[in-house]
């Protein structure tokens, strides 16, 4: 039994905004959403010598706009707490109330604790009626938190310039021996010196953050002895992931720290957000905290079941007006609060999910870009002015929306991803390679949109690292306890002869040449880049292509860590090298699409050449057979933003082969005749020429791919 109190204590009518637990001076203000309880308390929690938790119940007496309020003097910051809510049983309308259970408030600072036993969370019992265990022992506590540290303004890096890594905070300092070993694997390790130098070096802009919000392990994953390591398992949407504090109770401020930090050194942080479902699961699984107060409110349902648009048992209501509310409540608490610069938003397509329809398939939610959330998002006074990145898909083929969200929205470009891999394994064709590097204007030339709209990459965290990707023909996730079946198969990855880890140099050699020649395309490429933290380092998970989980207890420097003692210095050189190419030629990241218009010394913008050197037309586009492709970019009139005009700068010539042997003849033009001085070969350990630098027009070179030339004019 959990020791009950009703303390002498009653708390004041108080205020119905803002939601959460909000300090006053004498007291806590509390707020919670929950219009169809009939009750709604606050249990303060103490906790004895032995973890043995008790509880004094306040129940809130005011309610308004069905937010149940009240004031409780007395208390402050630091104390300990949790929710409980009664109401009706009706699970056919979505309504599984039950005081016993302890409930996580929606809008909490901090979580402190751990999920317990799966089976006491659970609303119900063994006969489907209101379970009558009491889940406080299982449950994690909210903690009163105050107003985080105020951030260091953001470097407020322009789209043209931007270039992203995405990062775990907890694998990639985990092993770095420039970290003190203290706060490795957290937010303060990220914000170390050594970190911020190599991301400066390697010419990133923006660390982008798998999720940061307080994360609790879904319970299939956690019935197999695992918890969830990438984070999209949301428990909490204001509270940064107590996992990742240096010193336990202290995630708010180390996490403002860390931005503070990266601001102070010219880098923008970008987050990673999951408002597409939370970590309930369906309706079969726990009751943590939503699914308790107002489910109806926070998820879709149908007949009292979940809509499962995610994959994750649940889809979260974006055209609620709770849901819409909690979502931009908790994104401008970290623009605002943190100065977070911008975040991606996993499976972005639930969001423009806002009015019910029917199909051949029974009831379906069609996406629609001028859906409340995105249209809420986009017209928001600080959000809008943030970077704001969709995973333009969900778990339905329907929800396949890339090209298709509003313009002030970068979108995640799988078919670049895809592209780009296959044509390195000797599948897609010139024609379809052309499309991606040029900036993806099928997908994204219409609704005034540009370039950078297109978040170019190769790697995610969710697929192979750039080294498993020449590494493994099929993936290798047996370690994840699913038998292999997780994870996707579609890879489009070579092993280059042999499955896996090798000592062969030559196959370590091709491997090495197959690796550069993905990180030049995507460095190179018209759009945003980003690149998957580790890649740069030849960071390998074994052939694992959904580390999403590792076993309980593992600790952060064994859970897919980033070797930095085993880097590959060459590799660090050559992004770092390519890098600085692209920042230095405004030419290769031009901020309107190219059309074939008239430059100023009468050549088109972009113009296209085969091995030949002669110019692309016809079936040579879409021939399996052509494996060369020359992109010739005039500099006569570079279209950058901020400018009043076209700027003048050197031509650019970029040579992509994927074959055997050949001759390539340097293209370009007629009117072309001056000399090109080779800057980047992607054959060479660190991409730097040894040698000849300097080609005539319509120089002859020999090349063997994969490979990646890039000139520019003398």
């Amino acid at each position: 039994m959990v020791p009950v109190s009703t303390d002498h204590r009653s708390p004041t009518p108080g205020a119905a905004h803002p939601l959460g637990a909000a300090p006053q001076p004498g007291g806590v203000n509390f707020a919670v959403h929950a219009p169809r309880a009939t009750d709604v308390w606050v249990c303060l929690i103490d906790t004895d010598e032995a973890g043995v938790r008790s509880e004094q119940r306040l129940r809130l007496p005011a309610q308004t706009a069905g937010v149940h309020h009240g004031f409780v003097a007395g208390i402050g910051e630091g104390t300990r707490y949790c929710l409980r809510a009664a109401g009706p049983w009706e699970p056919e309308n979505g309504l599984r109330f039950n005081e016993r259970k302890a409930l996580i408030d929606p809008y909490a600072r901090r979580l402190d604790g751990a999920l317990g036993d799966g089976t006491a969370l659970l609303p119900y019992g063994t006969d489907g009626a209101p379970s009558e265990t009491d889940s406080l022992p299982d449950i994690p506590l909210c903690v009163v938190t105050g107003t985080p540290p105020a951030p260091e303004p953001g470097p407020g890096v322009p789209w043209d310039r931007t270039v992203i890594c995405e990062v775990h905070v907890g694998s990639y300092t985990a092993r770095h021996p420039g970290v003190p070993e203290e706060l490795r694997g957290t937010y303060r390790g990220l914000a170390q010196p050594a970190v911020i130098e190599h991301l400066r070096r390697i010419g990133v802009t923006a660390v982008e953050l798998l999720p940061v919000q307080a994360c609790l392990t879904e319970p299939g994953v956690r019935d197999r002895g695992m918890r969830n390591h990438w984070g999209y398992s949301t428990g909490a949407y204001f509270a940064p992931d107590p996992r990742y504090a240096a010193q336990p109770g202290h995630e708010v401020e180390e996490f403002a720290e860390m931005v503070s930090a990266l601001h102070s050194a010219g880098l923008e942080v970008l987050m990673d957000v999951v408002y597409n479902h939370t970590a309930e699961e369906s309706v079969a699984g726990p009751s943590l905290s939503w699914r308790g107060l107002d489910a109806p409110g926070y998820y879709l349902l149908e007949n009292g079941e979940d809509l499962d648009y995610t994959g994750c048992g649940n889809t979260v209501d974006c055209a609620s007006p709770a849901s819409v509310r909690m979502v931009l409540d908790s994104l401008r608490y970290f623009a605002g609060e943190f100065g977070v610069d911008g975040f991606r938003f996993d499976l972005a397509s639930v969001l423009g999910r806002g009015r019910t329809g029917t199909g051949p398939q029974g009831p379906v939610i069609p996406f629609d870009h001028r859906a409340p959330l995105l249209t809420a998002i986009a017209a928001d006074p600080i959000l809008s002015t943030r970077k704001l990145i969709a995973e333009p898909w969900d778990a339905t083929g329907e929800g396949y929306r890339v090209g298709g969200f509003p313009p002030v929205w970068a979108e995640w470009n799988d078919r670049y991803r895809d592209t780009v891999r296959d044509f390195f394994a000797g599948g897609a064709t010139v024609g379809a390679l052309a499309s991606r590097v040029s900036g993806s204007q099928d997908l994204f030339g219409a609704q005034g949109r540009t370039p950078f709209s297109s978040i170019n990459f190769v790697t995610a965290h969710d697929g192979f690292t750039a080294r498993d990707l020449v590494s493994y023909e099929r993936k290798h996730n047996e370690a994840n306890g699913e038998k292999n079946r997780d994870g996707t198969d579609n890879n489009h990855s070579v092993n280059h002869g042999f499955e896996g880890g090798t000592t062969d140099p030559a196959i370590l050699a091709a491997r090495a040449a197959h690796v550069r020649a993905l990180i030049a395309t995507l460095l190179l490429s018209t759009g945003t880049p980003m690149l998957l933290g580790g890649d740069e380092l030849g960071h390998t998970q074994f052939g694992n292509n959904n580390a999403y989980c590792v076993p309980e207890g593992t600790r952060a420097a064994d859970a897919f860590a980033v070797d930095w003692n085993a880097a590959d210095a060459d590799l660090t050189a050559f992004v770092a090298r390519v890098a600085a190419v692209r920042r230095a030629a405004p030419v290769l990241r031009q901020h309107e699409f190219f059309d074939g218009r008239a430059t100023r010394d009468g050549e088109p913008d972009l113009a296209w050449f085969g091995a030949d050197g002669a110019e692309m037309s016809g079936e040579a586009w879409q021939s399996p057979e052509v494996r060369t492709l020359q992109a010739w970019v005039d500099g006569s009139d570079v279209r950058a933003p901020g400018r009043d005009s076209a700027i003048a700068e050197k031509d650019a010539l970029i040579v992509w082969h994927a074959g055997g042997e050949a001759v390539v003849v340097l293209g370009g033009p007629e009117s072309c005749t001056h000399d090109w001085e080779l800057i980047v070969d992607s054959t060479l350990p660190t991409g730097e020429p040894t040698g000849r630098t300097v080609y005539p027009s319509r120089t002859e070179v020999t090349v063997s791919g994969p490979t990646v030339l890039a000139f520019q004019q003398v």
